[in-house]
């Protein structure tokens, strides 16, 4: 963490990240190509554009699973660097607010789940330490640093509400 200067740090994409809770069961994806191809997580992309954090998030849970979402509740941010240089910033948010039956697209698998039973072996190493918080409504902000699919370094902030996202 201390080889990084994240006062200056700028990423190379924006993105988010958005978890679909109903009852006691969370919609997940099994994400088939890109960035975490093959890997299970909640949809979300890059931010286009011009488009606000939350404008992208209820798209890409449009283009991903075809359903709409709404009431979007932003609770995480996340900075990411990789040691090859690449680097994102993104943005969590939550809902238990949606319409339209989750389908497979060829961007994804939809997998719903018990949030007692979520697939941490099949997910990103860093998502076992920030999911929960965001299951039971902590607002945060980390900073991680990764080695490909390895988690070298990460360093997390919870806050009294939630940070604060960009409108573009």
């Amino acid at each position: 963490m201390a080889d990084i200067d994240w006062s200056r740090w700028t990423p190379v994409d924006r993105a988010t990240l958005v978890f679909v809770l109903s009852g006691d069961d969370i919609l997940l994806i099994e994400k088939k190509r890109g960035l975490g191809g093959g890997k299970v997580n909640g949809p979300g992309g890059k931010v286009d554009p011009g488009e606000s954090v939350e404008q992208c998030a209820i798209r890409e849970c449009k283009e991903e699973l075809g359903i709409d979402v709404s009431e979007l509740e932003q609770l995480g941010e996340h900075r990411f660097q990789f040691v090859d240089g690449y680097s994102i910033h993104c943005w969590v948010f939550r809902t238990s607010k949606w319409g339209g039956e989750p389908v497979e697209t060829d961007e994804a698998v939809p997998l719903w789940r018990r949030t007692d039973a979520i697939p941490y072996e099949r997910m990103w190493e860093d998502d076992h330490i920030w999911l929960p918080l965001i299951l039971e409504g902590k607002a945060f902000t980390a900073d991680w640093i990764f080695e490909d699919d390895t988690m070298l370094d990460h360093r997390l902030t919870l806050l009294a509400q939630a940070p604060g996202a960009p409108t573009e």
